[in-house]
Formats: structure tokens, C-alpha cells, sequence
């Protein structure tokens, strides 16, 4: 990778890593928590059910969160079959009830035997990963363990196993895992390397990064978020995921795209 190129990418991550891109993106969800777990739960639907227009994500966030007294750990391990009837009507897109009523089960599930999430992605990393397949594969097939999994939530829950690009989950890994202190990421979890962590692979993430050369596969797959990695870890081998900052950027905020075109 050219000089050039860092530079101006560096230079971009630092343009829209900034506290000022929160309240208008998914992330705004989490920074409304303080609570550890609170924060790994909200989080975790958040990047789940980012799709579509980001107004409408947060929206429907705060709806499903405020059904939840907005204390969704508190809820999650102490509700009664009751307190779930008011969660019956929640959906955004194709997430519908039994999606919900899953998710719930799992984490009251998880939270009974363990303090924080970041457990169930450690679970599957094996000395000497470079990255997070092995993770996302044994999440997923942890997350539908419970003898009740429903076959449709699947979709919901990426996985490398399907080819995915795992782009939701990737983002949720790097707001839990990536540390800096611009104070967007939020850095909690300890045990996962940044530099491990995949570059998630959304539409503008996608174009942009094609302009420039940084992915080269025609189709969009897990082995493309891999590519983009690899080629941004030879800017930054420690923290290459940063630049999402930079290509979401260039790719989403009107105005950018030109200055792609130089390259």
C-alpha cells in the first residue's frame, strides 16, 4: 500500500472518529448504558438490527429498549412470563416475535453463567488466530445451542460457515473490542486483540475500499471482509478496523466520494 494512501486514510479516520459521529449512527444505542452488561446487550441487538436507514435503526432501538424499562440486563434475568406480552408486537423488518422471544432466552440463558459476553466469541478463538472466523463460527453455534432454537432466527445470526461477511457482527466486535480515545469504540472487552478483529463489509464500506484498490473479489463474502483486512493491516498490522471510520465515511457522507477519485 502506498504513503499516499495511508495518509489519506489516516487522515479520514481521524476526521470522522470523533464523539460527533455517535448520534446518528447505531452506536448511539449502547452510549445510552453504563452498566457493562447493559451496554454488551444493547450493543449486540443494535448491530443486529442495523439494517436499513439509521434514523430507523436507533428508533426502533429505543422502542425495543424502553419495552425493556430500559434496563434490559435487569429485565432479561429477572422478568416473569408476563412482563414479556408487551414485546409481543416489536419488529423491524424481518425481525419479528420469535426472533425477540430467542434473543431474550439466550441471554438469560448466558448472563445465569457468565458476567460478560465477550466470553461466548472467546470460546471459539484458537492460539495462533489472526482473525475472527473460528469466534464467529462457535458463536453462532453456540447461540442457537438451547434445545428450543428456532431454525428461522439464523439468518439473523451470521456466521463465516455460510460465506457470510458477518458485517454486523464484525461492527459489534468493534465497538466492544477497539480502544482509543475519541470515545465512540468503547473498548470493554480485553481478551480479543484488535488486531484480530475483521473490517466489517457494508454497501459504502464496499465501494469505497473497491475504488481504492483494497478488495478485488467480484462478490461480497466472508473471504472479501478477510481481503479488505489483509490490506489494511499493511497500513495498521495493530488496529487495521479503524479505517471502517474512514471508508463508512468516504462512502456515506455526502460530499466525500470525490476525493476517492484521486487514487
Amino acid at each position: 500500500m502506498s504513503d499516499k494512501l495511508k495518509d489519506f486514510l489516516d487522515a479520514k479516520v481521524e476526521q470522522f472518529n470523533q464523539s460527533n459521529f455517535i448520534e446518528n449512527d447505531p452506536i448511539v444505542i449502547p452510549h445510552q448504558f453504563s452498566k457493562k452488561e447493559d451496554i454488551e446487550i444493547t450493543g449486540f441487538w443494535a448491530s443486529i438490527l442495523a439494517w436499513g436507514q439509521r434514523i430507523t435503526i436507533i428508533n426502533k432501538c429505543n422502542e425495543l429498549f424502553g419495552l425493556m424499562d430500559n434496563a434490559p440486563h435487569d429485565f432479561i434475568i429477572n422478568h416473569k412470563e408476563s412482563d414479556l406480552k408487551h414485546l409481543l408486537n416489536f419488529k423491524h423488518r424481518t425481525f419479528n416475535t420469535t426472533d425477540t422471544l430467542y434473543f431474550i432466552e439466550f441471554f438469560k440463558d448466558f448472563y445465569s453463567q457468565h458476567d460478560s459476553l465477550e466470553q461466548a466469541f472467546l470460546a471459539g478463538i484458537k492460539p495462533g488466530d489472526t482473525d475472527m472466523s473460528n469466534s464467529l463460527i462457535q458463536f453462532h453455534n453456540s447461540f442457537f445451542a438451547l434445545p428450543d432454537a428456532p431454525e428461522r432466527t439464523r439468518k439473523h445470526i451470521a456466521t463465516p460457515a455460510r460465506k457470510s461477511a458477518c458485517k454486523r457482527l464484525n461492527m459489534y466486535l468493534r465497538w466492544m473490542v477497539r480502544q482509543d480515545d475519541k470515545g465512540v469504540d468503547f473498548g470493554i472487552w480485553k481478551n480479543i486483540s484488535p488486531s484480530q478483529l475483521v473490517c466489517p463489509c457494508d454497501v459504502h464500506v464496499d465501494r469505497i475500499a473497491r475504488k481504492l484498490g483494497l478488495i478485488t473479489r467480484k462478490q461480497t463474502d466472508w473471504r472479501t471482509a478477510i481481503e479488505l483486512t489483509e490490506n489494511l493491516k499493511e497500513l495498521d498490522p495493530n488496529d487495521p478496523v479503524k479505517y471502517d471510520f474512514a471508508l463508512f465515511g468516504l462512502g456515506v457522507i455526502e460530499g466525500f466520494e470525490h476525493e476517492v477519485m484521486s487514487f
